[in-house]
């Protein structure tokens, strides 16, 4: 039994720490470089931290484990939604008020749908991750436009998962005089991404061993231990903006970070392993993915607040996922 959960914490626990010391090194190299707070922000800061799920997610793809990839995707998904979104909710009731978090809310629900088409259609190979990668750096470089001209009431999901993220490690915010060498910085940053390769190594082993041990599909393992894990990031950056008062920053945080999921991890992952959406994924977990991003789209755009009793039905909806895919 050890030998299964021990390498599935210890990679989870190396995962996280090598992408916190990843992103803070990386951050401090780009200020050294002379890049703006703000492109710092929105690269580096607001997806650096996804590096876990994707080097977990392309590791599983090499392993010909494509549930545990996929899985991890989809997964992470449903989870910041319903279990994330559900409780930084209960804790404080989100109030959406930025017309262009209603915006990338839409951007959201489309490539959920995108994906999911196209997952359904045909194996996911090189020239679609491409496409996804493309479509992901445009979705940044017009977050950058529109934020050097933005109010504080127009920021979009980009800004608000850097922001989000800055709130709860102030290592993360790029100092006026960085505060360590060049050479200090850049070998903290590759030290953290030596540490997130190794980590997703033992993550991807341990779920492998779960579920065989158990006789529990690597698909369900991808969707709910590992997705869960693996979101980490969001979940704490979520809390902290919730007991903040900051719900636009929650909502924008979750909707960032599912947008890259499926743009970029999905995006590389069919990039440098191509290979099908395991059926099962396909014909259901997807569609949970798109009716869970509709139902939040719609509480965002209507009452333009997601209420404590919201929260309490997203986290019960977790549950329900959960009970219905576990065997």
């Amino acid at each position: 039994m050890l030998d299964i959960w021990l390498p599935l914490i210890g990679g989870l626990v190396l995962l996280m720490a090598g992408g916190e010391l990843l992103v803070r090194g990386a951050v401090q190299v780009a200020k050294g470089l002379g890049v703006s707070p703000l492109v710092i922000g929105l690269t580096l800061v607001g997806f650096g931290t996804s590096t876990p799920e994707l080097v977990t997610s392309v590791q599983a793809a090499l392993s010909d484990a494509p549930g545990i990839a996929y899985g991890n995707i989809v997964g992470s998904n449903i989870a910041n939604i319903l279990l994330i979104v559900g409780i930084a909710a209960l804790i404080s009731p989100m109030i959406i008020s930025s017309a262009a978090l209603k915006r990338d809310g839409m951007v959201m629900l489309a490539v959920a749908v995108v994906f999911s088409g196209v997952a359904f259609a045909m194996p996911l190979g090189r020239v679609v991750g491409l496409l996804f990668i493309a479509t992901l750096v445009t979705y940044v470089y017009l977050a950058f436009r529109q934020e050097k001209t933005s109010t504080p009431e127009g920021h979009g999901a980009v800004y608000d998962k850097s922001f989000a993220l800055q709130e709860a490690d102030a290592a993360l915010v790029p100092s006026e005089t960085p505060q360590k060498s060049m050479l200090v910085s850049t070998m903290i940053a590759l030290g953290g991404l030596v540490l997130v390769v190794i980590g997703g190594g033992f993550l991807v082993d341990g779920a492998v061993s779960l579920a065989r041990g158990f006789g529990i599909s690597e698909t369900v393992i991808g969707l709910t231990i590992v997705a869960v894990g693996t979101s980490m990031p969001e979940f704490v950056t979520s809390v902290v903006a919730g007991l903040r008062k900051q719900g636009d920053v929650a909502f924008g945080n979750i909707v960032g970070s599912n947008i890259y999921n499926i743009l970029g991890i999905g995006g590389f992952t069919a990039l440098i392993a191509p290979g099908a959406v395991p059926a099962e994924i396909v014909s259901f977990d997807n569609l949970v993915m798109i009716m869970v991003s509709l139902a939040l789209v719609f509480v965002a755009w209507t009452g333009l607040r997601i209420a404590r009793w919201e929260g309490a039905v997203l986290l019960a909806g977790y549950v329900g996922y959960v009970y219905v895919i576990w065997p």
